[in-house]
């Protein structure tokens, strides 16, 4: 079955990155702890369509903020007037691990441009690609991750869920 497997994809970071503006409704920030109850809810709406559980709040964040890969800096979030409606969550080894977009901001161009900036970020660091995966079943994130330059790298089946305690 499609949704057992998924595919690592990478973006060499060497060439040129597509252009993209911001999208003017919202603005961003770097993560705080301040916004972790909004970004852990945006978070367990993102995965509710499948692919996955996000743990309680106090676990989350505790494995979240205290991973050896955690830095704010690669943590980016976008809110409009309602509050937070997108993040994309890396880790310091150049690996996208989250990007969520919230229902009502969809389709405005926010995941590309939370991608392209998680990868300019990545590029001042001198990092030469960035990776992700994706669920093979996710046609609209895969053609979000085709559309900035991301190709498949290999098909995986799907990592056990950890558990946290």
């Amino acid at each position: 079955m499609a949704s057992d497997y998924c595919l690592l994809m990478r973006r060499d970071l060497t060439g040129e990155l597509p252009s993209g503006a911001w999208p003017e409704a919202f603005s961003l920030e770097r993560y705080r702890p301040e916004l972790a109850e909004a970004v852990h809810g945006l978070m367990h709406l993102g995965y509710q369509d499948g692919g996955g559980q996000v743990p309680a709040l106090d676990s989350w964040r505790q494995h979240f903020e205290n991973d050896a890969e955690y830095d704010p800096q690669l943590c980016l979030v976008a809110r409009d007037a309602e509050g937070v409606v997108g993040v994309v969550q890396a880790w310091t080894s150049a690996y996208i691990k989250d990007l969520v977009v919230h229902p009502r901001a969809r389709g405005q161009g926010l995941g590309r441009a939370l991608l392209l900036q998680a990868f300019e970020i990545f590029r001042q660091r001198r990092e030469a690609f960035v990776d992700l995966r994706v669920l093979e079943d996710n046609q609209r994130a895969r053609g979000l991750y085709t559309s900035v330059g991301m190709q498949v790298i290999r098909r995986e089946q799907v990592p056990q869920p950890a558990h946290f305690t």
